[in-house]
């Protein structure tokens, strides 16, 4: 039996006014992530500027165990948001932590939860790359970072070694992402039911930017999602899907984008590649058959739609992934 692989070291960035549920994302997504027989696949490190007290912006300080030494020995690095300091202010960070970043980019994968991309901007390690901050702070991000491909709307973007997402609850999203990245989406799914929330919110949906609330008495579109999600093997129109939500197709489509940012072929799309994705690297079906089950029709549907959101064909991705799941010890 060959011997067991080293947990994947991540290695959390605190800095002063850090925002709170930011810091405390990373370690309780990859924490919980383990194989069949339990084994965790994460180390979790957490680390400041000399290994100083840290400030938040809650009104409490954490005390973080290591210093940027930490950096050099992280395969991922993670930065999390800030709701103030240089970056956020004037674009800048101070020279040894952005040597530190510099050096551990060269070696390790970077990320960032919401303003955290400020961080990594101000590192230089953004410059002419694609990535994505908070929706509020958008306007000063390109006013201070006008190299940086930003952006503006979606949750989180993964550009290979560096991947930066929007504000809180994205960063949630993030870390599934890279877990089901790393591992697969069984150990990803048990991870987020650990965390009682949802496995998988595709990373171009659009953030939640100033849009109207739904109406409170209506019934809303909660209900016809579930039943789609039941039916994704079954061809559905839209005329269909607003008659069970016992709506007009305007109300139905308004109403659905109000409450999940996305259209309601895009939203189908979107879970129809989760399940096809699922059961790639959980079944042997053939391509034709998972095309079926997955509601394409055809294995030509699912190779375009599948290429068009995780760049591969079918069977790479299974290849891929069926190496990346670490079986039962």
């Amino acid at each position: 039996m060959a011997p067991e692989a080293p947990p994947h070291r991540v290695v959390i960035l605190a800095l002063d006014d850090f925002a709170p549920l930011d810091l405390g994302i990373p370690g309780q997504v990859f924490r919980v992530a383990a194989n069949p027989a339990g084994r965790r696949l994460y180390e979790i490190t957490t680390c400041s500027p000399g290994g100083a007290p840290v400030r938040g912006s809650a009104g409490y300080h954490v005390l973080p165990d290591h210093d940027l030494g930490a950096l050099e020995t992280a395969d991922t690095v993670i930065v999390p948001g800030v709701h103030g300091g240089s970056a956020l202010t004037a674009g800048t960070i101070d020279d040894e932590l952005r040597s530190a970043l510099q050096a551990a980019a060269r070696r390790s994968r970077m990320m960032s939860i919401c303003t955290g991309a400020f961080v990594l901007a101000a590192a230089g390690l953004l410059d002419d790359r694609p990535a994505v901050t908070h929706w509020y702070h958008v306007r000063r991000f390109q006013r201070l970072f006008p190299r940086v491909r930003l952006d503006p709307d979606v949750l989180f973007i993964d550009d290979g070694d560096v991947l930066t997402s929007a504000g809180v609850a994205s960063g949630i999203d993030l870390c599934l992402h890279v877990v089901r990245r790393d591992h697969g989406s069984e150990v990803a799914n048990r991870a987020a039911r650990r965390c009682v929330t949802p496995p998988f919110r595709e990373g171009g949906q659009a953030q939640y930017i100033e849009r109207p609330l739904p109406d409170p008495g209506g019934a809303g579109t909660a209900p016809t999602r579930a039943w789609m999600l039941e039916r994704l093997h079954e061809p559905v129109d839209l005329a269909e899907l607003a008659a069970h939500a016992r709506m007009s197709v305007r109300t139905f489509t308004r109403r659905f984008r109000e409450e999940t940012g996305l259209s309601p072929a895009r939203w189908l799309t979107g879970r129809r590649v989760e399940q096809a994705r699922h059961l790639l690297e959980t079944t042997d079906l053939s391509v034709d058959e998972i095309a079926r089950k997955s509601g394409f029709g055809t294995a030509v549907s699912l190779r375009q739609h599948l290429h068009a959101a995780v760049g591969v064909a079918p069977l790479a991705y299974r290849q891929t992934f069926r190496s990346r799941v670490p079986g039962p010890r």
